[in-house]
């Protein structure tokens, strides 16, 4: 059932030829994607001229940082509509805030809902956009030539690694992580030690991207020395 699972699934991607989503105008600077582990640091160097992609509620970290308002933010459909303890915990660190463009994955109703669910929240955004599952099979095709084509919950990446694999798609000369920890439990806006999803799939394409070459690095050295990820330097060194 997995083969024919995977098969048609993959000629309806080849059959739609979706494309992968790019940052308008492409990110010119090194690109910071902070996830929510609960131990992440800023990375040495940074300024106003980094570009900040933050997930879910992990901008409670770039406010810590000076930068109120990051460029772009994924959060998945469940976080504005769940009710679970996490679910909560985003919606109620992000009230009142903003961001520049707010990209919803796994958005499970018609787009014309979305509108609504947002200003429930209280989260301002300049634009916004829904990312499809054939739009991440196509960034991870894009990035790495392979497919990843999210037939389970496990195979499936995390809404951290689709902001690693949009910021290398739209040109990042480097893209760094913190906060984006696979080996790691509980997030860093609530105390309920959940454990993290996607994290064998996870780590496994932090280390392709790494073994292929692509300009990624890491603000947390216990996770650069966990998965062999460069730690960063501002010489790119």
């Amino acid at each position: 059932m997995k083969v024919q699972a995977y098969v048609l699934r993959a000629l309806r991607y080849y059959w739609d030829r979706p494309k992968p989503p790019l940052y308008p105008g492409n990110f010119i600077h090194p690109v910071v994607v902070v996830g929510s582990a609960p131990a992440s640091a800023m990375p040495c160097g940074f300024d106003g001229s980094y570009h900040v992609i933050t997930i879910n509620g992990s901008q409670t970290v770039t406010e810590r940082w000076g930068r109120a308002k990051p460029d772009v933010t994924f959060m998945t459909g469940k976080q504005v509509l769940g009710w679970n303890a996490n679910a909560v915990s985003v919606r109620s660190v992000v009230e009142g805030r903003s961001t520049g463009l707010l990209i919803v994955t796994i958005w499970p109703r018609p787009i014309e809902a979305l509108a609504p669910a947002l200003d429930h929240m209280d989260y301002q955004h300049d634009d916004l956009r829904v990312l499809t599952s054939m739009q991440r099979i196509a960034l991870h095709h894009a990035v790495l030539g392979s497919l990843n084509l999210e037939l389970s919950v496990e195979e499936r990446f995390s809404n951290g690694l689709t902001g690693v694999l949009y910021a290398l798609a739209s040109g990042a000369p480097a893209v760094i992580i913190s906060g984006i920890d696979p080996l790691s439990s509980g997030h860093v806006y609530n105390d309920r030690n959940l454990r993290r999803q996607h994290s064998d799939t996870d780590a496994q394409t932090l280390r392709a991207l790494v073994k292929r070459g692509h300009p990624l690095y890491t603000a947390d050295l216990h996770v650069g020395r966990a998965l062999g990820i460069p730690l960063w330097q501002p010489s790119g060194g």
